[in-house]
């Protein structure tokens, strides 16, 4: 749920989507430690600035990542709270696995 609403299996696999490249993957992870300006972003990674603009658009349009002009470049924080309902989706998925003992048998029909 965000603000109040519950997300979908499509806002799930749209999120994931996002999250599924190697680059923004870390980007999250180098912002979940601190805000970033695009300059320090670029210097983590071996790519242009062109490339990393593509992927902060993804970012902020997924609600990830919220972006604020600071001049020519511009600041980037984590939207945390926009992860915690996709945490809560594996949390749940978790608890199911563990409340199905033993493994289920299946049947082969002829």
């Amino acid at each position: 749920m965000i603000g109040g609403v519950r997300m979908s299996n499509a806002d799930y696999a749209q999120m994931l989507k996002v999250l599924s490249d190697e680059t923004r993957l870390r980007i999250i992870q180098l912002l979940s430690k601190k805000n970033l300006c695009a300059c320090q972003l670029l210097d983590e990674f071996s790519i242009t600035q062109a490339t990393l603009s593509y992927h902060m658009k993804q970012l902020q349009d997924s609600g990830l990542v919220f972006g604020t002009k600071d001049g020519y470049w511009t600041r980037y924080s984590l939207e945390k709270e926009k992860l915690l309902p996709l945490v809560k989706m594996f949390d749940e998925l978790i608890e199911d696995v563990e409340l199905i003992t033993p493994p289920i048998q299946c049947v082969k029909r002829d």
